[in-house]
């Protein structure tokens, strides 16, 4: 349950549906309710697909290369406080839509919706950095469900806040929304810092420095 919630309050505030959800309305502008569904549903589904591709095979690629798991929290926390201090100085600027739900290079629901906004640097860094804790479980099986349960969460909580986008920007307003992203950008950068700690914390252990105080 601590590896559930951690991956998913951590992963929510990552994707962030409160900075997604403009872009998703403005390439559901000009969609009826059933379109505007479809596309809210299969971005989520991108995002899911390609955050299982990245939990199953990350970990695979990371030994290809050598590269131990506590350089990528510390990578991963720099990521996270960059996109955090992103999030909590200026609201989001992501390039117009064009109408009808289609970019010039083809579904938005893949591009710009699921990549980069919804699995990005910020969401491929928690990925691994908690793909790290399920290795330090008592359980890797049990760990390894905790994470992929987690995974289905947040794509599911973020679905339900696109699907009633339109209800949430009139009851937030463009002032509440920013407000949200600001604060949620915060907590980012804190967890962010956090995982870059810890992961200095292990590299030190790893050298034999762990007495250091």
């Amino acid at each position: 349950m601590p590896l559930f919630l951690a991956t998913f309050t951590t992963l929510l505030a990552i994707i962030n549906p409160f900075e997604a959800l403009p872009v998703y309305l403005g390439f559901a502008e000009h969609l009826d309710d059933k379109a505007r569904r479809s596309l809210a549903l299969r971005s989520c589904l991108y995002a899911l697909a390609l955050m299982f591709f990245f939990l199953i095979f990350g970990t695979l690629l990371l030994k290809v290369f050598g590269v131990p798991m506590a350089m990528v929290r510390i990578a991963g926390g720099i990521i996270l406080t960059r996109l955090g201090f992103q999030l909590f100085s200026a609201p989001s600027s992501v390039g117009g839509p064009a109408p009808g739900g289609k970019d010039e290079g083809g579904d938005a629901a893949f591009v710009p919706l699921a990549m980069p906004i919804m699995f990005g640097p910020g969401a491929m860094a928690t990925i691994l950095g908690m793909t790290s804790q399920v290795q330090h479980a008592s359980s890797e099986v049990e760990g390894m469900v905790a994470v992929s349960a987690a995974l289905v969460a947040t794509m599911a909580t973020t679905w339900l806040f696109l699907a009633g986008g339109k209800r949430l920007q009139k009851w937030l307003g463009a002032r509440g929304i920013d407000a949200a992203t600001r604060i949620v950008g915060f907590f980012v950068a804190s967890m962010g810092i956090g995982m870059a700690f810890d992961g200095v914390i292990e590299a030190l252990q790893m050298h034999g420095m762990s007495n250091l105080h």
